[in-house]
């Protein structure tokens, strides 16, 4: 592999990325730190996620026990939206956007993130989301449902207690839009599944694998940009959580339990991150080119309190990365199976 500056291609996005593994050899060396992240109470009497606690409007959560979902009292995207548009000349275009935007409560307790909750409880929030994302799907007015996380204040997280989003609407969002284009190319002109082919290749090398089981890998791709990004990718040619086994959705829970762990022990700490699943849309066609997977976006760098920032040239230009995927993956496949404070 380069030892020298050059260039990644994403073929997912179509997107180019400039790497200089000349300019470090090692992320660090040998840095840690204790952990920093708060001292935190099963239950917490303010937190309007808590069972049994009142959030914004005056709603109070039912005492559950497992996961619990609720549209978000401050939603970004409306149902009721009247329909609106703007098309003045070449510069001003606008139109309205209507869906529905929900928190899911992973667990009723507060101090637990996924790499510290049971499998069977992870098993739960992975069934969770299944069924908001077909239920959210089969409405005529929703042609896109992006199920993500936030973990961490790092990641602008606004609370602390185990939960993620989901946002539903009409339109499909840029990203999921340019991998739907580029996965479409592909299996027009191969009759295959981009991500599946391109799982194939990556478990020959495996240069950049960091955790498997039998449904799924998780592994730095090879156009990564953040230091410690990683991909969770199907084994099998599925396009959503809609279309797995309940052997998969297990295996699912199985490895975003396992990957975490491993994020937590590179530095030792509750690891920050913005982690989303890309599934095919809910247009109601076929999306036969859509291979189901994961991002995962963490921000840290060399240690719990050094961050990345895309700034500059990387603003202005095209991202860019000292460590290498290869490297990123070694170190996060070395960690530890089980959590540092287990």
């Amino acid at each position: 592999m380069f030892e020298n500056p050059h260039r990644r291609y994403n073929p997912l996005t179509g997107d180019w990325l400039q790497v200089s593994p000349q300019r470090t050899k090692r992320p660090w060396l040998g840095q840690s730190e204790e952990d920093i992240s708060e001292d935190k109470n099963a239950y917490e009497p303010k937190c309007y996620l808590c069972p049994g606690n009142e959030r914004a409007g005056n709603e109070v959560n039912p005492n559950y026990e497992s996961t619990f979902v609720f549209t978000n009292d401050y939603s970004a995207i409306l149902p009721d939206t009247p329909e609106e548009k703007i098309e003045e000349g070449a510069f001003f275009h606008a139109v309205s956007e209507s869906g529905y935007c929900r928190v899911v409560c992973f667990s009723p307790r507060h101090d637990l993130t996924i790499p510290q909750m049971d499998n069977d409880e992870v098993v739960k929030v992975i069934e969770t989301l299944t069924e908001e994302y077909r239920s959210l799907g089969n409405e005529d007015c929703i042609n896109h449902v992006q199920i993500f996380e936030n973990k961490g204040k790092m990641m602008g997280a606004s609370n602390p207690h185990p939960h993620g989003q989901i946002w539903a609407q009409n339109s499909i969002p840029d990203e999921p839009l340019k991998e739907m284009n580029r996965q479409l190319t592909y299996y027009q002109n191969y009759r295959s599944s981009m991500l599946g082919d391109y799982l194939d290749a990556e478990l020959k090398k495996q240069e950049r694998i960091v955790v498997e089981n039998d449904h799924f890998v998780a592994l730095v791709p090879f156009w990564a940009v953040w230091p410690f990004e990683t991909m969770i990718i199907s084994r099998r040619h599925v396009t959503a959580l809609s279309d797995m086994s309940g052997e998969e959705q297990a295996a699912l829970a199985n490895i975003y339990r396992r990957l975490t762990i491993k994020y937590d022990n590179l530095f030792r700490v509750s690891f920050p991150y913005s982690a989303g699943m890309h599934q095919a849309p809910t247009d109601g066609n076929q999306h036969n080119e859509w291979h189901f997977h994961l991002h995962f976006y963490p921000p840290l760098l060399r240690s719990a309190t050094v961050k990345k920032f895309m700034v500059g040239y990387e603003m202005l230009g095209n991202p860019q990365r000292d460590i290498t995927a290869e490297t990123a993956a070694e170190y996060i496949r070395e960690q530890p199976a089980a959590r540092f404070d287990t």
